[in-house]
């Protein structure tokens, strides 16, 4: 059996490659994506429009990971988030035009494996803060800028 940590840090190479595909073999036919605010991807077809999405939006798109925690079966991994929204993004509400602005930003991403493959992936980021820092919704007074 691969190691879990492995498995989840090739996962993140196929991502800033924009390699999908790869990156959806590392997934059941079955598995599950959350998201914040709501957003449920079911199977293969889905969590791959998930993804694309991130990456048509913001096309020079990166993860990089801060930490990894293994627990048994459980994948935890804290990361940072930097892209270019110089693509329409995708979301639920409908698409979001090209901002041209800088993002950075945290997320936790919980992956749940069945043996060498991710069953269950639980991603939380702060969705209110890309909004910010795409300059869609308010920044607070006082608050500091990236």
């Amino acid at each position: 059996m691969a190691n879990l940590k492995e498995l989840v840090e090739r996962g993140n190479k196929l991502f800033n490659a924009h390699d999908v595909d790869g990156l959806l073999d590392l997934y059941a036919p079955h598995a599950e994506l959350h998201a914040s605010g709501g957003m449920v991807a079911k199977g293969r077809s889905e969590i791959k429009r998930f993804t694309q999405s991130w990456i048509q939006g913001f096309p020079d798109v990166k993860l990089r990971t801060e930490r990894l925690l293994v627990s048994g079966s459980t994948v935890i991994e804290e990361g940072i988030f930097t892209g270019t929204h110089t693509g329409a993004f995708p979301t639920p509400a409908g698409d979001i035009p090209p901002t041209g602005r800088r993002v950075e930003g945290p997320y936790i991403d919980i992956f749940d494996f069945d043996g060498e493959t991710i069953v269950r992936d639980r991603l939380i980021f702060d969705r209110l803060d890309l909004m910010e820092q795409l300059g869609l919704a308010p920044v607070p007074a006082g608050a500091t800028t990236r």
